[in-house]
């Protein structure tokens, strides 16, 4: 039996793809192509140049497609306006086309050992105090952070990939709520002015708002954490996202600090008490812990995950009241740091000592190879274990 709890069907996401439509005054579509001008009207056969210059045009209802090829920024694309419930803004690849959005000539993403990033210049796309935008298929790389967004709400992120980043692939704080974030593809990001301190694959911190989900998410191979909910207050709902291979010092970065937790759920000082729940996740080969609360005393809900080969602990709640049940751990340094956290039916539960001769497989080339069409990482039965179909995830 497969567990995909809550993954949007196959049919939904095609749906939300993006293809040309007339041009009209109710729902106007602007293309952008690298090869476009400015002063076009934005046509299919007329396309702008800039991606500001058409989101500075959108208003509710309006759809922003950027044709194939590489769109270098030379200052950061400023989002400060909403769409409306039932209109969204809509930013997407125009279908069937690659769209690369690359960052590496913003002054931001050379910042020095030590400096810090004026808030306006963080992201390759900033998204401030604005909602209900559905944002989709563009892959953002080399920025100051790839997507940031600081105080957003009602949401959708759809199949982004954010790579090679200067710092965070995705970052959302501030009061935000309600945004969706899926199916997104988020690794080696890395911080060089911090020495690898602080750049994730996804991170949700410094903020608060309740209805934040992330599903189907892969982050991987970051300097730091793959998901870090540093100081984020609100309870966080995960599900049908894996986390491998972050906190290692691929860059030969001096004085390196990276974490390299798959999972790190809080922190701060004091770290605020946060209720997220993570259903159906995993987290493999990482530096440190696969999944850690981090401090956070909060009442976490950890459901069937599963953490391999994590060079530190698989699940530390130690500082937690938490609640793991159905989890799996096999191979990490330790399975789990409990505390007084309490749950039943983990492998832990069941027997103290667990081996990969306890797995169908060991194979990550599917779920860490192409998604399928609608975006969905691909099913196999890695890490799955014989003869418990109750316990651990499945993707």
């Amino acid at each position: 039996m497969r567990l995909r709890l809550g993954v949007f069907s196959a049919a939904l996401l095609a749906a939300l793809a993006f293809t040309p439509a007339a041009h009209s005054a109710a729902d106007p579509v602007l293309v952008v192509a690298p090869n476009g001008d400015d002063g076009n009207p934005g046509t299919v056969d007329r396309p702008l140049k800039s991606i500001q210059q058409a989101v500075d045009l959108a208003r509710p209802g309006t759809s922003i497609l950027l044709r194939g090829g590489t769109h270098a920024l030379t200052a950061n694309v400023q989002i400060r306006k909403s769409g409306e419930p039932g209109r969204p803004i809509r930013l997407a690849n125009y279908a069937g086309e690659r769209v690369v959005v690359d960052g590496e000539a913003l002054p931001a993403s050379h910042t020095p050992v030590g400096g810090g990033i004026p808030r306006a210049e963080r992201g390759a796309f900033h998204q401030e105090g604005s909602s209900w935008w559905h944002v989709s298929g563009l892959e953002i790389t080399r920025g100051p952070y790839g997507w940031y967004c600081d105080g957003c709400n009602n949401n959708v992120y759809e199949r982004l990939v954010t790579r090679d980043n200067y710092e965070s692939g995705f970052q959302l704080q501030g009061p935000s709520a309600g945004n969706l974030i899926l199916n997104l593809d988020s690794h080696h990001n890395r911080d060089p002015r911090k020495n690898g301190e602080s750049a994730d694959g996804l991170a949700v911190k410094e903020g608060s708002g309740t209805g934040n989900v992330v599903r189907g998410a892969r982050l991987w191979n970051n300097v730091d954490d793959g998901f870090d909910a540093w100081l984020f207050t609100s309870p966080i709902r995960v599900e049908n996202t894996i986390a491998y291979g972050n906190g290692y010092n691929r860059w030969n970065l001096p004085d390196f600090s990276g974490d390299g937790n798959g999972f790190k759920l809080g922190g701060g000082s004091p770290a605020p008490a946060a209720d997220h729940v993570l259903v159906n996740t995993m987290a493999f080969r990482n530096a440190a812990h696969g999944y850690t609360d981090n401090g956070n005393p909060g009442r976490l809900v950890l459901t069937r995950n599963t953490a391999w080969k994590n060079a530190k602990t698989g699940f530390t709640v130690n500082r937690s009241a938490s609640t793991p049940t159905g989890n799996l751990a096999v191979g990490n340094a330790t399975p789990v740091s409990s505390g007084t956290s309490t749950g039943s039916g983990n492998s832990w539960d069941i027997k103290s000592s667990w081996g990969d001769a306890d797995l169908v497989s060991t194979d990550a080339a599917t779920i860490t190879g192409p998604r399928d069409a609608a975006g969905t990482i691909r099913t196999s039965r890695f890490l799955e274990p014989r003869d418990r179909p109750g316990l651990g995830a499945r993707i």
